[in-house]
């Protein structure tokens, strides 16, 4: 692909070389060759990227002009005693978010999948609506009465039940299970190992003899546009109602939605985290690992729970009178800074008791030896 064709789907402004300059990938700065793009978000970064074997540097809006291209000599770096791309022969770019930028025109480089195939093995049910251009890998296997997309792939061993719907250009890697009703949306990631649409927790238990019965789990799973969920995460299906994960989520490793939830959209979910049935998540919060809430409650907007935070059973954290990016922390999760105030102030309370039980025992010990 040109460095044109990037920057006429992703916008940006060529500052200096040419807009036929091919590139064939993306890389980090250390390892980029004349072919690859790298970005850099900072002056330091910006220096190093442009000492680097990388063709292409995108950089901010301002830090072209690091490199003068009316500059007359043709000096050539060398990093480790390796010659470089010379600084006059980079092609640079400047854009908003260089990171982003980045991100986004590695997707248009990523070298083209194979043929779309549907695998002798695959078990196929019946009355099934295939798109245009699907791959159906060895050993999967797909209920009746599926929908699937066109450009759609489903890699080796997954198992897809009946009446799913599955959007366009969605990737389920191998192992992927999928129950009964429950739909994908366009540009969907699934990951390896991943189930969606199990049975949520739920259970009746019988005041006279203690025995569990199931509480009916019979709702569905709704996964929006441009979602990707980590490998062997869990998301359940609603017991009477819709589970639904909201659009542009994106979804860790090892993460456990229950039944019931509503998490909204451009969420992220970092791995180990638990979300108990009923639980709320508004849009564009982030929660980090291990973070575990309690069924019923509510994590408002744009909140950020830091790693291991809790929120209770039928609780509800906002950022209503804090600061834009505030942390909130620990179990009841509140404000970081709050946190670790009590944790200093509990850490001299601690210090003090201390002392006094040491000089307590200190004098009782010089009475004793004044009675010998």
């Amino acid at each position: 692909m040109t460095l044109g064709e990037l920057i006429e789907q992703l916008g940006g402004r060529l500052v200096q070389g040419s807009a036929e300059t091919l590139i064939l990938g993306v890389e980090g700065t250390e390892t980029a060759k004349a072919s690859d793009l790298v970005f850099a978000e900072d002056a330091g970064a910006t220096a190093k990227a442009l000492a680097s074997n990388a063709g292409v540097v995108v950089v901010r809006i301002g830090m072209g002009a690091s490199c003068d291209p009316n500059d007359d000599s043709d000096e050539t770096a060398a990093v480790n005693g390796a010659q470089l791309v010379s600084l006059k022969a980079k092609c640079i770019v400047e854009a908003a978010q260089p990171r982003l930028w980045f991100a986004r025109a590695a997707k248009y480089l990523q070298p083209a999948t194979a043929e779309a195939v549907v695998h002798p093995t695959a078990v196929m049910g019946e009355y099934m609506v295939l798109g245009d251009d699907v791959t159906i890998e060895a050993g999967v296997v797909i209920g009746d009465c599926v929908s699937i997309g066109s450009g759609t792939r489903i890699e080796a061993g997954t198992v897809i039940g009946p009446y799913v719907r599955i959007g366009e250009h969605c990737r389920l890697y191998p192992r992927v299970t999928i129950y009964r009703g429950t739909t994908l949306g366009d540009r969907v990631v699934v990951h390896a190992g991943a189930v969606l649409g199990a049975d949520g927790f739920g259970y009746v238990r019988d005041a006279e003899t203690g025995a569990y019965t199931q509480f009916p789990q019979q709702g569905t799973l709704l996964i929006e546009d441009d979602v990707e969920i980590g490998a062997n995460s869990t998301i359940d299906r609603g017991a009477l109602r819709q589970t639904r994960i909201g659009r542009g989520t994106k979804i860790d490793n090892l993460v456990h939605v229950g039944h019931n939830c509503d998490i909204g959209e451009d969420v992220i979910l970092v791995a180990l985290t638990g979300i108990s049935g009923s639980c709320t998540v508004g849009n564009g919060a982030v929660i980090a690992g291990q973070v575990g809430l309690g069924d019923h409650a509510h994590v408002g907007p744009g909140v950020i729970l830091g790693g291991q935070a809790g929120v209770l059973s039928g609780k509800t954290v906002t950022n209503e009178g804090l600061k834009p990016g505030t942390v909130l922390w620990g179990t009841p999760a509140r404000p970081l800074k709050q946190v670790l105030r009590e944790i200093a102030l509990v850490a001299r309370l601690a210090k003090k008791q201390g002392s006094g039980i040491r000089g307590q025992g200190s004098g009782n010990a010089d009475a004793a030896d004044g009675e010998g």
